[in-house]
């Protein structure tokens, strides 16, 4: 893994474990020598990530639409800030930059970026690894909704499988790294689950 792409708040969360855990993370990755990929933002979580990979001497590059530069919510001191036209070319410039997907906690739109990695993943777009760091079990409403999907037979055990889950971002990083993906023949099969 030479690179991973996090999804994080625009806001910092009501619980200082949400900044501790974003600063951390980024710090395992700078140690690690695994370049952060991001939103490009300088403010809340995503600011609090970028900063601590830059102080630990990480490279970040953040991907920031050109209507969020207009807000002044870019980052300005990162290795590299790449403005790109719509949120839609910033997705697929994270990806095509990134080894990995990474959510920690956040709101719509971090859901959202987490959920589309992950749905690439199981239409087999890409063969990288996606995880969750659930700190103090953020996610875990939302891994309850993916088991509930898995039963009501919406998810295959197989797709479900694709999300990686630890609450310490150096588990989740070693857990990536471990990763295998399923058989893609057994992903876009069309058997009956």
């Amino acid at each position: 893994m030479k690179r991973v792409c996090v999804f994080c708040g625009s806001r910092n969360g009501t619980r200082d474990q949400y900044v501790a855990s974003a600063r951390r993370m980024g710090e395992a990755l700078a140690r690690r020598g695994i370049g952060l990929v991001y939103g490009g933002g300088g403010i809340g979580l995503m600011g609090v990530l970028a900063d601590a990979a830059l102080s630990a001497g990480g490279d970040v590059i953040g991907v920031i639409p050109q209507a969020l530069v207009a807000r002044e919510v870019a980052h300005g001191g990162l290795t590299d800030l790449r403005v790109v036209a719509s949120m839609h070319e910033r997705k697929a410039l994270m990806a095509e930059l990134s080894d990995a997907f990474v959510a920690l906690p956040g709101g719509f739109g971090t859901l959202e970026e987490f959920c589309e990695a992950l749905t690439w993943a199981q239409l087999g777009i890409h063969r990288k690894p996606c995880g969750l760091l659930n700190v103090e079990g953020f996610f875990d409403p939302l891994l309850s909704f993916f088991d509930h999907a898995v039963r009501e037979r919406f998810v295959g055990p197989d797709h479900r499988s694709l999300v990686v889950v630890e609450a310490d971002p150096e588990r989740l990083l070693d857990a990536l790294r471990r990763w295998e993906p399923p058989a893609l023949e057994r992903l876009m099969g069309r058997k009956e689950i």
